[in-house]
């Protein structure tokens, strides 16, 4: 995540309806969405792959209905060209019927077909190979056969378009990354006589994630007008001995030392600071092998200085095992933690 890549990225402000109503201007909303919007001066449009996208990202009432007018257009479509094609051989004069067939030896391009109902449903059977045996094409037109071959592949191409974005949506990770929790806060404490800064990420699922990764970056809000003009990769650490399994919640951990961005801010600097920190975790579902990633942030007014989190996995008798509470998951407790900078903090053990 370059400085170079985020240069001419406009923020603009989302107006979140939580209680409060209040608006917060964020790079990264609580829900891991950007708040950006990248304008090109020539945009060039991907029909095919938008069309997929829109598939698989709307709600499954609009997927349903989708599917329902794209197959209902298809079958329309290709109604209109067999008609034409049977009016053009003048399938459609009153003697030319099928019914008057025997007495005219007239042959049309298709066997038992009376209207456009007939025509639709000879248009549905092509599409969807069920094929019951009375309407059948004769060797009477050459583009009868050219438009039955390419209504089949075109039948074939549309039942693997609808069966792919089906299996897309039931398999999605973005709805696995809702069942992934970050805290609504982060923290700093002070740690074996480092200040650390914390945050807490949680699985609400008993479906396991394995190979896990958690990153974080701060976005320093240092403008030219509105335009944003640096990133900062953290260093983290999890107190989790390695839970590749991800059972039990993990705190991820940022230690401020010579070589942390937060070395030289104290309680007050990060306070009145125009910063966000966006939190990034990655893993691999274990049922389906597929990626997830869920993303957050923190904005500096979400920064507890002189907090901890409060324990939410206890064993229980009762219920023979580890029980999480993650109604607490967010909760935490007031400690004594110095208001220093980092930097101070190192001087004054130091001389002592």
């Amino acid at each position: 995540m370059s400085v170079n890549k985020i240069s001419h990225i406009h923020i603009h402000v989302h107006h979140r309806y939580s209680n409060s109503r209040r608006s917060t201007e964020r790079v990264v909303f609580k829900t891991g969405q950007y708040n950006l919007e990248k304008i090109k001066k020539f945009q060039k449009y991907h029909v095919i792959p938008d069309i997929v996208r829109a598939f698989i990202d709307t709600r499954w009432m609009w997927t349903i209905i989708y599917c329902i007018l794209t197959y209902l257009l298809i079958w329309l479509l290709f109604t209109f060209i067999w008609w034409l094609i049977m009016y053009i051989h003048d399938d459609f004069e009153p003697d030319h019927f099928s019914q008057g067939h025997n007495s005219t030896e007239w042959t049309p391009c298709v066997l038992q077909i009376h209207d456009f109902t007939s025509l639709f449903l000879f248009s549905i059977e092509i599409h969807t190979s069920i094929g019951y045996g009375a309407r059948t094409i004769t060797l009477e037109c050459p583009g009868a056969m050219v438009t039955m071959c390419i209504e089949s592949i075109v039948g074939t191409i549309t039942q693997s378009f609808i069966v792919g974005i089906v299996f897309a949506k039931l398999t999605s990770p973005k709805n696995r990354a809702q069942t992934l929790l970050f805290s609504k806060n982060a923290i700093v404490n002070q740690r074996n006589r480092d200040l650390c800064l914390i945050f807490r990420v949680g699985n609400t699922r008993k479906s396991r994630i394995i190979d896990v990764s958690i990153h974080a970056f701060l976005i320093r809000c240092i403008r030219t007008g509105e335009v944003l003009s640096e990133q900062t990769a953290l260093k983290l650490v999890d107190d989790s001995s390695e839970n590749i399994s991800f059972m039990f919640p993990i705190s991820a951990i940022h230690r401020i030392d010579e070589s942390s961005p937060f070395y030289f801010l104290s309680a007050n600097n990060i306070l009145t600071s125009k910063l966000e920190i966006l939190v990034v975790f990655e893993g691999i579902i274990e049922s389906t092998g597929q990626p997830v990633q869920a993303k957050s942030s923190y904005t500096a007014q979400e920064i507890l200085w002189g907090h901890r989190f409060v324990q939410i996995m206890d064993y229980r008798k009762d219920k023979k095992g580890y029980v999480i509470d993650y109604s607490k998951f967010d909760e935490t407790n007031r400690i004594n933690t110095p208001l220093c900078s980092a930097k101070q903090l190192k001087y004054f053990y130091k001389k002592r």
